[in-house]
């Protein structure tokens, strides 16, 4: 998508969040996507709330940008849009940790410089980690080949490189794989057999944040563990808050 066409995108940031006040005693985790889709963000919020029912998970939307970030030019325009999301919640000054919920963790290096008391947990980086735990070998399965070498490269700056299998792509277009939920469960189903059986992975990541309810129908339906990002992100978030 062109730089003009990004800009008929935008959209302000809402000056405030008076509606979003955390519920007395519980601690505020900012969950920002970077794909400009609300159906999005509150599906993920959804699910980060459901894996920590003990802190206050608000979900923030990129104001501007691609609504499903499929190349790498869409995850430099997310990094904008985290930043643009980051300032704002300084602002506010109720943060006590931040998610960023898109797999390439567009921005995330602009929060920390932001928020650098804050624990801060990107998607990908967090499946990465819970993927690789025990020198698992591991692999990731998504629906956009524009982000393959991206994810190498998160994948290799983690220090992941000697585990990770690969990544193995869906077939189909990835906007209209994600518009019918069974079609791309199916398909991620298919993903993660041919990295279990062809690859040889003893777990698979599920790599996108608009793929967040995929991975949960997924999960216990393979012989492998099966890392949903969000969760793990939240439950990175939620150690580093209990400690």
């Amino acid at each position: 998508m062109s730089r003009r066409g990004l800009d008929g995108l935008r959209r302000p940031i809402p000056p405030a969040f008076s509606r979003l006040l955390s519920p007395e005693g519980q601690m505020t985790v900012y969950l920002l996507n970077p794909n400009s889709s609300e159906t999005t963000t509150e599906a993920m919020t959804a699910i980060a709330r459901a894996e920590a029912p003990s802190l206050s998970i608000i979900g923030l939307t990129a104001p501007f940008g691609p609504s499903m970030i499929t190349d790498e030019e869409g995850l430099s325009v997310g990094a904008e849009a985290v930043s643009a999301l980051a300032r704002t919640i300084l602002d506010r000054g109720d943060a006590r940790a931040v998610i960023v919920a898109a797999f390439g963790d567009p921005g995330i290096e602009a929060v920390r410089t932001l928020h650098p008391n804050l624990p801060a947990a990107g998607i990908g980086e967090a499946s990465f980690a819970e993927a690789n735990a025990d020198g698992r070998r591991f692999a990731v399965a998504t629906t956009t080949p524009g982000l393959v070498a991206a994810i190498a490269e998160r994948v290799r700056r983690f220090g992941h490189e000697p585990n990770f299998l690969g990544t193995v792509l869906t077939e189909g277009d990835p906007h209209a794989l994600v518009s019918s939920p069974e079609h791309l469960a199916a398909a991620l189903h298919e993903a993660c057999r041919r990295a279990r059986d062809e690859l040889g992975a003893e777990a698979v990541i599920i790599g996108g944040g608009p793929l967040a309810e995929a991975a949960e129908t997924l999960s216990g339906r393979l012989s492998i563990p099966i890392v949903a990002p969000v969760r793990a992100a939240a439950r990175q978030i939620a150690r580093a808050l209990s400690r």
